[in-house]
Protein backbone atom coordinates (compact mmCIF):
# COMPACT_ATOMS: atom_id res chain seq x y z
CA UNK A 1 0.00 0.00 0.00
CA UNK A 2 1.40 3.37 -1.03
CA UNK A 3 1.97 6.18 1.43
CA UNK A 4 -0.32 9.19 1.03
CA UNK A 5 1.68 12.41 1.17
CA UNK A 6 -0.20 15.25 2.83
CA UNK A 7 0.49 18.98 2.97
CA UNK A 8 -1.03 21.26 5.59
CA UNK A 9 -1.38 25.04 5.41
CA UNK A 10 -2.64 26.81 8.53
CA UNK A 11 -1.39 29.96 10.24
CA UNK A 12 -2.53 28.78 13.68
CA UNK A 13 0.75 27.22 14.77
CA UNK A 14 -0.58 25.24 17.72
CA UNK A 15 -3.41 23.74 15.69
CA UNK A 16 -1.16 23.01 12.71
CA UNK A 17 1.50 21.25 14.72
CA UNK A 18 -1.14 19.31 16.57
CA UNK A 19 -2.58 18.17 13.25
CA UNK A 20 0.86 17.17 12.01
CA UNK A 21 1.39 15.02 15.10
CA UNK A 22 -2.03 13.41 14.71
CA UNK A 23 -1.88 12.78 10.96
CA UNK A 24 1.59 11.24 11.21
CA UNK A 25 0.12 8.55 13.48
CA UNK A 26 -2.23 7.41 10.69
CA UNK A 27 -1.09 4.28 8.89
CA UNK A 28 0.42 4.96 5.44
CA UNK A 29 -0.24 8.72 5.71
CA UNK A 30 2.59 11.23 6.11
CA UNK A 31 2.78 15.01 6.37
CA UNK A 32 5.35 16.06 3.77
CA UNK A 33 4.74 19.83 3.76
CA UNK A 34 3.85 22.12 6.68
CA UNK A 35 3.40 25.85 6.02
CA UNK A 36 1.71 28.98 7.38
CA UNK A 37 -0.32 30.15 4.38
CA UNK A 38 -1.30 29.60 0.78
CA UNK A 39 1.65 31.49 -0.68
CA UNK A 40 4.14 29.33 1.21
CA UNK A 41 2.18 26.24 0.22
CA UNK A 42 2.43 26.97 -3.49
CA UNK A 43 6.14 27.70 -3.17
CA UNK A 44 6.73 24.47 -1.26
CA UNK A 45 4.79 22.36 -3.77
CA UNK A 46 6.68 23.91 -6.68
CA UNK A 47 10.06 22.78 -5.38
CA UNK A 48 8.92 19.47 -3.87
CA UNK A 49 10.27 16.39 -5.67
CA UNK A 50 7.19 14.43 -4.61
CA UNK A 51 3.98 16.45 -4.82
CA UNK A 52 1.39 15.98 -2.07
CA UNK A 53 -1.61 13.78 -2.80
CA UNK A 54 -3.84 15.68 -0.38
CA UNK A 55 -3.79 19.18 1.10
CA UNK A 56 -5.34 20.10 4.46
CA UNK A 57 -6.14 23.75 3.87
CA UNK A 58 -7.26 26.44 6.28
CA UNK A 59 -9.52 29.18 4.95
CA UNK A 60 -8.47 32.27 6.90
CA UNK A 61 -4.76 32.76 6.27
CA UNK A 62 -2.56 35.80 5.63
CA UNK A 63 -0.79 36.32 2.29
CA UNK A 64 -3.12 33.99 0.38
CA UNK A 65 -6.33 32.61 1.86
CA UNK A 66 -7.89 29.19 1.30
CA UNK A 67 -10.31 30.26 -1.41
CA UNK A 68 -7.66 31.92 -3.59
CA UNK A 69 -5.23 29.09 -2.94
CA UNK A 70 -7.85 26.57 -4.03
CA UNK A 71 -8.37 28.38 -7.34
CA UNK A 72 -4.63 28.40 -8.08
CA UNK A 73 -4.21 24.76 -7.06
CA UNK A 74 -6.94 23.73 -9.50
CA UNK A 75 -5.11 25.49 -12.31
CA UNK A 76 -1.60 24.30 -11.51
CA UNK A 77 -2.13 20.95 -9.77
CA UNK A 78 -5.58 19.59 -10.72
CA UNK A 79 -4.82 16.09 -9.43
CA UNK A 80 -4.13 17.17 -5.84
CA UNK A 81 -7.09 16.64 -3.50
CA UNK A 82 -8.13 19.51 -1.23
CA UNK A 83 -9.69 19.12 2.21
CA UNK A 84 -10.79 22.38 3.80
CA UNK A 85 -10.38 22.69 7.58
CA UNK A 86 -12.45 25.54 8.95
CA UNK A 87 -14.36 26.94 11.90
CA UNK A 88 -16.96 28.43 9.55
CA UNK A 89 -20.15 26.40 9.36
CA UNK A 90 -22.69 28.58 7.58
CA UNK A 91 -24.65 26.45 5.11
CA UNK A 92 -24.19 28.79 2.15
CA UNK A 93 -20.48 29.13 2.84
CA UNK A 94 -19.93 25.38 3.07
CA UNK A 95 -21.74 24.59 -0.18
CA UNK A 96 -19.98 27.44 -1.99
CA UNK A 97 -16.58 25.93 -1.18
CA UNK A 98 -17.71 22.54 -2.45
CA UNK A 99 -18.85 24.18 -5.69
CA UNK A 100 -15.37 25.68 -6.06
CA UNK A 101 -14.08 22.14 -6.34
CA UNK A 102 -12.70 21.16 -2.94
CA UNK A 103 -12.94 17.44 -2.22
CA UNK A 104 -14.06 17.65 1.40
CA UNK A 105 -15.00 20.21 4.03
CA UNK A 106 -14.28 19.46 7.68
CA UNK A 107 -14.89 21.56 10.75
CA UNK A 108 -11.85 21.93 12.99
CA UNK A 109 -13.58 20.24 15.91
CA UNK A 110 -13.93 16.85 14.17
CA UNK A 111 -12.40 13.73 15.69
CA UNK A 112 -9.02 12.58 14.33
CA UNK A 113 -10.59 9.38 13.00
CA UNK A 114 -12.76 11.46 10.67
CA UNK A 115 -9.73 13.29 9.30
CA UNK A 116 -8.14 9.93 8.51
CA UNK A 117 -11.35 8.70 6.93
CA UNK A 118 -11.62 11.84 4.80
CA UNK A 119 -8.04 11.58 3.55
CA UNK A 120 -8.54 8.01 2.36
CA UNK A 121 -11.94 8.84 0.86
CA UNK A 122 -10.73 11.75 -1.28
CA UNK A 123 -7.86 9.62 -2.59
CA UNK A 124 -10.00 6.56 -3.31
CA UNK A 125 -13.31 8.16 -4.29
CA UNK A 126 -12.45 11.82 -5.02
CA UNK A 127 -14.70 13.23 -2.30
CA UNK A 128 -15.84 12.89 1.30
CA UNK A 129 -19.10 14.23 2.69
CA UNK A 130 -19.85 13.98 6.39
CA UNK A 131 -23.13 14.57 8.21
CA UNK A 132 -22.36 18.27 8.79
CA UNK A 133 -21.96 18.91 5.06
CA UNK A 134 -25.00 16.88 4.05
CA UNK A 135 -27.07 18.67 6.69
CA UNK A 136 -25.90 22.00 5.27
CA UNK A 137 -26.97 20.91 1.79
CA UNK A 138 -30.34 19.79 3.12
CA UNK A 139 -30.83 23.14 4.86
CA UNK A 140 -30.03 24.93 1.60
CA UNK A 141 -33.00 23.25 -0.05
CA UNK A 142 -35.75 25.87 0.26
CA UNK A 143 -38.79 23.74 0.90
CA UNK A 144 -39.99 20.85 -1.20
CA UNK A 145 -39.51 21.36 -4.90
CA UNK A 146 -40.72 19.21 -7.75
CA UNK A 147 -38.10 17.16 -9.52
CA UNK A 148 -36.68 19.40 -12.22
CA UNK A 149 -36.34 18.25 -15.80
CA UNK A 150 -32.74 17.62 -16.76
CA UNK A 151 -32.98 19.71 -19.89
CA UNK A 152 -34.07 22.67 -17.75
CA UNK A 153 -30.92 22.44 -15.65
CA UNK A 154 -28.01 21.92 -18.01
CA UNK A 155 -27.30 22.78 -21.66
CA UNK A 156 -27.27 19.17 -22.82
CA UNK A 157 -29.51 16.24 -21.92
CA UNK A 158 -27.96 13.55 -19.76
CA UNK A 159 -28.39 10.03 -21.04
CA UNK A 160 -29.96 7.34 -18.88
CA UNK A 161 -26.59 5.64 -18.50
CA UNK A 162 -25.03 8.92 -17.37
CA UNK A 163 -27.81 9.25 -14.81
CA UNK A 164 -27.10 5.71 -13.63
CA UNK A 165 -23.42 6.51 -13.21
CA UNK A 166 -24.21 9.80 -11.48
CA UNK A 167 -26.50 8.04 -9.02
CA UNK A 168 -23.82 5.51 -8.10
CA UNK A 169 -21.17 8.23 -7.82
CA UNK A 170 -23.39 10.04 -5.33
CA UNK A 171 -23.66 6.81 -3.34
CA UNK A 172 -19.85 6.79 -3.09
CA UNK A 173 -19.16 3.72 -5.21
CA UNK A 174 -15.72 3.54 -6.80
CA UNK A 175 -15.25 3.41 -10.57
CA UNK A 176 -14.56 -0.33 -10.38
CA UNK A 177 -17.69 -0.91 -8.28
CA UNK A 178 -19.80 1.14 -10.71
CA UNK A 179 -18.37 -0.84 -13.63
CA UNK A 180 -19.26 -4.11 -11.92
CA UNK A 181 -22.80 -3.00 -11.12
CA UNK A 182 -23.53 -1.71 -14.63
CA UNK A 183 -21.58 -4.47 -16.44
CA UNK A 184 -19.34 -1.99 -18.23
CA UNK A 185 -15.61 -1.28 -18.17
CA UNK A 186 -13.88 1.15 -15.81
CA UNK A 187 -12.79 3.07 -18.89
CA UNK A 188 -16.44 3.49 -19.89
CA UNK A 189 -17.31 4.65 -16.37
CA UNK A 190 -14.54 7.25 -16.58
CA UNK A 191 -15.90 8.36 -19.95
CA UNK A 192 -19.38 8.86 -18.51
CA UNK A 193 -17.92 10.74 -15.54
CA UNK A 194 -15.98 13.06 -17.87
CA UNK A 195 -19.16 13.69 -19.88
CA UNK A 196 -21.02 14.51 -16.67
CA UNK A 197 -18.32 16.98 -15.62
CA UNK A 198 -18.42 18.65 -19.02
CA UNK A 199 -22.20 18.88 -19.20
CA UNK A 200 -22.71 20.11 -15.64
CA UNK A 201 -19.68 22.39 -15.53
CA UNK A 202 -18.49 20.84 -12.27
CA UNK A 203 -14.79 20.48 -11.42
CA UNK A 204 -14.78 17.04 -9.81
CA UNK A 205 -16.86 14.24 -8.32
CA UNK A 206 -17.72 16.31 -5.26
CA UNK A 207 -19.18 18.93 -7.57
CA UNK A 208 -21.35 16.30 -9.26
CA UNK A 209 -22.88 15.39 -5.92
CA UNK A 210 -23.52 19.05 -5.12
CA UNK A 211 -25.11 19.46 -8.56
CA UNK A 212 -27.36 16.45 -7.98
CA UNK A 213 -28.57 17.76 -4.63
CA UNK A 214 -29.15 21.32 -5.84
CA UNK A 215 -31.13 20.10 -8.84
CA UNK A 216 -33.26 17.68 -6.81
CA UNK A 217 -31.74 14.60 -8.39
CA UNK A 218 -30.64 13.47 -4.95
CA UNK A 219 -32.06 14.03 -1.49
CA UNK A 220 -29.17 14.67 0.92
CA UNK A 221 -31.25 13.07 3.68
CA UNK A 222 -30.75 9.70 1.98
CA UNK A 223 -27.00 10.00 2.54
CA UNK A 224 -27.17 10.94 6.21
Amino acid sequence: MKTINVAIADDQVLFRRGMVSIVNTFKNIHISIEVNNGKELLQAIEIAEIKPDVILLDLSMPELNGVETTKILHQQYPDIKIIILSVYGEDRFVTHLMELGVNAYLFKNVEPVEVEKAIWAVVDKDFYFNEAFLAAMKNRQTGKKPRLLIQDDIPSTLTQRELDVLDLICKQFTAQEIADKLFISVRTVDGHRNNLLEKTGMRNTAGLVVFSIKNNLLDPATLL
